[in-house]
């Protein structure tokens, strides 16, 4: 059955952080029709407050249509929307200038003014901090945009009859007001952006990993077959001289080429041999630099010295599939590998956080490839795999194999 929050869970580290965005913005929007709109029931009469709360309604959910849009042009996934901009800024001013009107020239009453001026500054405030989101690359843009908005509404409230000194305090009072809200608004974005471009560096660096690793097998291999091929190459040219001039060195030279074939295929077959079962030690330092490179803390304890070559194999493969379903799967921030050898055995266990699924990790079933290409290589040596979660967002996963006794040993020695 999925869990309430699964879809937190699968979602990853930016796209969290873009969801908080988003409904944060959102948010604004509510604390506005809220804060604002209903407030006025408290301060004037019912049929003024349904008409001031109706306009900042009006005015909020535009800020949250107008809001999910420029989110989406600053992460690339539309081009800026000019028209919905220029539309939400005549609307802030439009709602603006009747509140202050209704405030100077509307029905008689107590606090009309000041409800109607409130109404006036939170309009405009709210609007400067989502057209912010549109010039959030430009910071003389953003600090030109609160001031003409500061400087509009001292002026729009002096022509509407306020005295020349309250339409001044207004003004300044936007001005903060205004500029924390689009301070807020850009340093979001810029969080925002920046959370997917380290993202995409961890990937870039997992990717580069790789690539370096695959380098690291070509080279072995050109080292191995480079010499060998020009030898061979060699003493075939030399051969086919010889025998078109009828020497019997034709042959030997021949003998040496197919001497020299089946030696590089011996050592093409170790290269490969070593890169599939490389041992334990060395695949836990490659695990570690991979995790590494992808921004995560990898922590390695225990021994491996003196494993039989086969188990290490086994194991080596183990820390190779588990590696990979980190960087795959989860978002895993932290990655610890343990060695130990109780009791005539080893087992290895790979515990990482960051499990996102809504099993709290991968299936542990057979169905999986991976896991079960684990299961049967460990088999080869009488070994056990075991997969599943440890703890809230832990996945842990336990290999164990047997280690050949002395008396088994022993008698393999008398056997040999």
């Amino acid at each position: 059955m999925p869990r309430p929050w699964g879809w937190w869970r699968r979602k990853s580290t930016p796209e969290k952080v873009e969801t908080y965005t988003r409904w944060s913005f959102h948010f604004f929007g509510v604390c506005e029709t809220v804060g604002i709109g209903l407030s006025t029931y408290t301060q004037v009469g019912p049929r003024l407050a349904t008409v001031l709360s109706l306009m900042v309604a009006t005015h909020a959910v535009a800020s949250m249509a107008t809001v999910a849009r420029a989110l989406d042009w600053t992460l690339g996934r539309r081009a800026l929307p000019v028209r919905g901009l220029w539309g939400f800024g005549a609307l802030t001013a439009v709602l603006a200038v009747v509140a202050v009107v209704i405030g100077e020239h509307g029905p008689a009453g107590e606090n009309v003014e000041s409800t109607a001026l409130s109404v006036f500054v939170g309009l405009q405030g709210f609007g400067v901090g989502v057209i912010a989101l549109a010039v959030h690359h430009d910071r003389r843009r953003v600090i030109g945009l609160v001031s003409g908005f500061a400087a509009g509404a001292g002026i729009v409230a002096f022509a509407a009859g306020l005295p020349w000194l309250a339409a001044l305090i207004t003004g300044c009072f936007l001005l903060l007001v205004g500029g924390f809200l689009a301070a807020t608004a850009v340093f979001s974005v810029w969080l925002l952006n920046a959370v997917y471009a380290l993202d995409e560096a961890k990937e870039t660096r997992a990717r580069l990993a790789v690539a370096e690793e695959r380098l690291r097998f070509g080279r072995d291999l050109h080292d191995v077959m480079g010499r060998n091929l020009s030898v061979i190459a060699l003493k075939s040219e030399l051969a086919v001289q010889l025998s078109r001039r009828g020497r019997a060195e034709a042959v030997e030279q021949m003998i040496e080429v197919q001497r020299i074939a089946q030696e590089s295929q011996r050592e093409v077959r170790d290269v490969v041999r070593g890169y599939r079962e490389a041992a334990l030690e060395v695949e836990l330092a490659g695990a570690r630099g991979v995790l590494s490179a992808a921004g995560i803390v990898a922590e390695v304890t225990g021994e491996t010295a003196g494993l039989p070559s086969e188990v290490q194999s086994a194991l080596g493969w183990v820390v190779r599939e588990a590696t990979t379903n980190v960087l795959r799967h989860g978002d895993a921030k932290k990655v610890a590998v343990t060695v130990q050898m109780p009791e005539g055995r080893v087992v290895l266990t790979v515990e990482n956080d960051g499990v996102t699924a809504t099993t709290d990790g991968p299936s542990t079933g057979s169905g999986g490839s991976g896991l079960a290409g684990l299961r049967e290589r460990l088999s080869a040596v009488d070994g056990t795999l075991e997969a599943g979660p440890a703890g809230k967002g832990v996945f842990r996963l336990t290999a164990q194999v047997p280690l050949p006794s002395a008396a088994t040993g022993a008698a393999l020695e008398v056997a040999l």
